[in-house]
This record gives structure tokens, C-alpha cells and sequence, in this order.
């Protein structure tokens, strides 16, 4: 039984998955002394759940909207972080490719849950 409303939501269930994710790779960056790196995907990762958190106590729609909006671009945001990661070597191109896989299916999500809120 969930107390808060966005418990119950699937984009939140799934971010708060992959931010599962995104935590042990920056774990891993920390072994390697990458500090500001691990600091920098765990911020943006954390940012995807939270705003559908935070947005889903809002009173209105558009309100809430405007959560999902920040959490798309947070979505964008960790992309980046792991397109850099890759880049520079702390992952090989096939663990790149399923966090990028996961990232812009769970992108579409949050679009079309934001899009079925507005035209409500």
C-alpha cells in the first residue's frame, strides 16, 4: 500500500531503477578517483525521480507537467554525463548503449505520461 502518489506511478518505479544504475557506476568512478564525475550522475539521475516525486504532489496538472518536464530534462542531462563517461573510457560502448536504451525508453514514458496530464 503506497502513502504517497507518485509510489504508484511507473515512470517513478522505473527511474528510481535505473537511478539504481547510475549509482553503482558512479560508485565504480569513485574507485577510480572520478569524484566529480560520480557526483555529477548521481545528481542528475536523483533529479529524474525526484521531480516526479515532487511533481506529483502538486495541485494542478500543469503543475505537474512542468515536474515531468524537468525530469525529461534531467533524463537528457544523465545521457550526456554517460556519453562523457564512455568517451573518456570508465564504460565500454555496449554498457553505454543499454543506459542510453533505458534512459530515452523511460524519456518516452515521461513524455507521454506528461502529455495525457495536460489534455486531461
Amino acid at each position: 500500500m503506497s502513502q504517497f502518489r507518485f509510489m504508484d506511478l511507473e515512470i517513478w518505479k522505473e527511474s528510481i531503477d535505473l537511478n539504481d544504475k547510475f549509482y553503482d557506476l558512479a560508485d565504480h568512478f569513485c574507485q577510480t578517483g572520478n569524484f566529480r564525475m560520480a557526483e555529477q550522475l548521481r545528481a542528475s539521475s536523483l533529479s529524474v525521480s525526484n521531480n516526479i516525486a515532487e511533481g506529483s504532489g502538486s495541485f494542478s496538472h500543469k503543475d505537474f507537467a512542468n515536474f515531468l518536464n524537468i525530469a525529461r530534462r534531467s533524463i537528457f542531462e544523465t545521457a550526456n554525463v554517460t556519453i562523457v563517461a564512455q568517451r573518456r573510457g570508465f564504460l565500454d560502448k555496449t554498457e553505454l548503449e543499454i543506459l542510453l536504451n533505458n534512459l530515452e525508453a523511460l524519456s518516452r514514458k515521461v513524455t507521454n505520461f506528461r502529455r495525457s496530464i495536460v489534455n486531461d
